[in-house]
């Protein structure tokens, strides 16, 4: 047993110093997910979800995501080249789709490069610039490795049960039970939710100085969220039981983040930036 329990805590450790450096924050973050592990898996989950969608392609809307799309990644590269990342991006494979549901609200990303909005969000982005801010928020998401960052989160959290399970097994079994409860709830609400709510404010923060870099207004990411809080009518879980940030926190952080990412973008030579 005792054998058991230091190969449990050697493992915690060799896992919690796998550490990979955000290129856009200098951090260190958890991360022992590889790309060549990660990315193969990625890109197959994208294509069976665009096989069981209705991909809409040819369309305005759908050449608009395109088009923003690659001017959001070519804004990306040039911020990475430029700080001593070259080759960051050579595993990426950028792929940009509009699927045909009303209903849905939302975009995503997956590791690689692989974006999806769904044709009920654009409503509330609007215009072309509003588009940028989801975009680039979803393009942030690829590039600082939040997925692969939860998984390994996610893994770490197993090992942390597993640890803790090993260090009571000789008590007695409503012991365990209760202990094994509130090791769920405080890695739930204190490390894991926090964790992604941390992964949104930092995708926005970063996608704030992209979608300035190709040329688009940051200060009207607010307004996005200005309308999608209008959309759901204000009606939010708390924030420290919710995944994301509350609306107005995350309205005040982009008013505050807006002008240093214009003031970023210009360092690079952009000069107007656009609002529709």
């Amino acid at each position: 047993m005792k054998l058991k329990r230091v190969s449990l805590i050697l493992s915690f450790l060799v896992l919690v110093m796998a550490c990979k450096t955000n290129p856009f924050t200098g951090e260190k973050n958890l991360n022992f997910v590889s790309n060549s592990q990660i990315f193969p898996a990625s890109f197959q989950q994208y294509e069976e979800v665009l096989a069981q969608n209705q991909v809409i392609t040819n369309t305005p809307e759908a050449r608009m995501i395109d088009r923003v799309g690659q001017k959001i990644a070519t804004a990306a590269e040039r911020y990475l080249n430029a700080n001593g990342y070259q080759g960051y991006l050579n595993e990426y494979a950028w792929e940009y789709s509009l699927i045909k549901d009303d209903d849905q609200v939302n975009a995503w990303a997956m590791p690689g490069g692989k974006i999806a909005f769904y044709t009920g969000i654009m409503p509330i982005a609007q215009t072309e610039t509003g588009v940028a801010a989801i975009m680039a928020h979803e393009v942030a998401h690829a590039l600082a490795d939040h997925g692969a960052q939860r998984m390994s989160a996610a893994q770490l959290q197993q090992v942390g049960g597993a640890v803790l399970g090993a260090a009571v097994g000789g008590r007695s079994e409503s012991t365990q039970q209760i202990i094994g409860q509130a090791y769920g709830l405080g890695s739930q609400y204190g490390v894991m939710l926090p964790f992604s709510r941390s992964h949104e404010s930092e995708a926005d923060r970063i996608g704030l100085t992209l979608m300035a870099m190709a040329g688009y207004e940051p200060e009207e990411a607010a307004n996005l969220w200005r309308r999608m809080q209008q959309e759901t009518g204000g009606q939010a879980p708390p924030e420290f039981l919710s995944t994301h940030p509350n609306p107005q926190t995350r309205i005040d952080n982009i008013e505050e983040w807006a002008p240093q990412a214009r003031a970023e973008a210009q360092k690079f030579g952009v000069t107007s930036f656009r609002r529709d």
